[in-house]
């Protein structure tokens, strides 16, 4: 496991955590100290793969990836991307079902279920501000998607103009095949 390392126009490519720090050291702003060290040889040690980023000052960092790159320009080349098959496989189905269940044509009626925020007065204020609103329909749609588009006309033209719609992809929005329509 190799570690890139960058901070502005200064980047290199080591094969250990103690070139690393040397590297990181060797550059006056970022300050290392014995807190700063133990933390990056804690994220190298860990099964984490995500890149890390280090704050040096308010919108200053530098950034450290673990990659299987043994060159720089295999980096920059995106050659040797780490494949974490089964967690690929895992998310893709998690993920995939949804959407190509919102998407499947299957004309019938629809229970879908929408969580958005809701502009509202405050009678005692007189300003506005925003709801979580719950709202539950059956309707009548060709597929999962024409159910969230049928809720959305629906509420847009019975609430304020300003309320917020979540994405019919999101967590905010479910539907249920309830049957054919008669």
């Amino acid at each position: 496991m190799n570690l890139y390392i960058r901070y502005f126009d200064k980047e290199t490519l080591v094969t250990n955590v103690d070139d690393a720090i040397d590297f990181l050291a060797s550059i006056d702003e970022i300050g290392m100290n014995r807190e700063l060290e133990n933390d990056i040889r804690e994220y190298v040690a860990s099964d984490v793969y995500y890149p890390k980023r280090y704050k040096i000052r308010p919108r200053v960092y530098f950034i450290i990836i673990k990659t299987e790159a043994a060159t720089m320009l295999d980096f920059k080349q995106k050659k040797a991307l780490r494949s974490n098959v089964q967690g690929n496989e895992e998310s893709r189905d998690m993920v995939t079902p949804i959407i190509a269940r919102l998407n499947e044509e299957r004309p019938g009626w629809y229970e879908g279920t929408l969580d958005f925020k809701r502009v509202v007065l405050v009678p005692v204020t007189g300003k506005h501000e925003y709801r979580d609103t719950h709202f539950v329909v059956d309707c009548k749609a060709m597929s999962g998607l024409d159910c969230y588009n049928r809720m959305v006309e629906h509420l847009r033209s019975r609430v304020d103009n300003r309320s917020q719609f979540p994405s019919a992809k999101g967590k905010n929005f479910k539907f249920r095949y309830l049957g054919m329509w008669k």
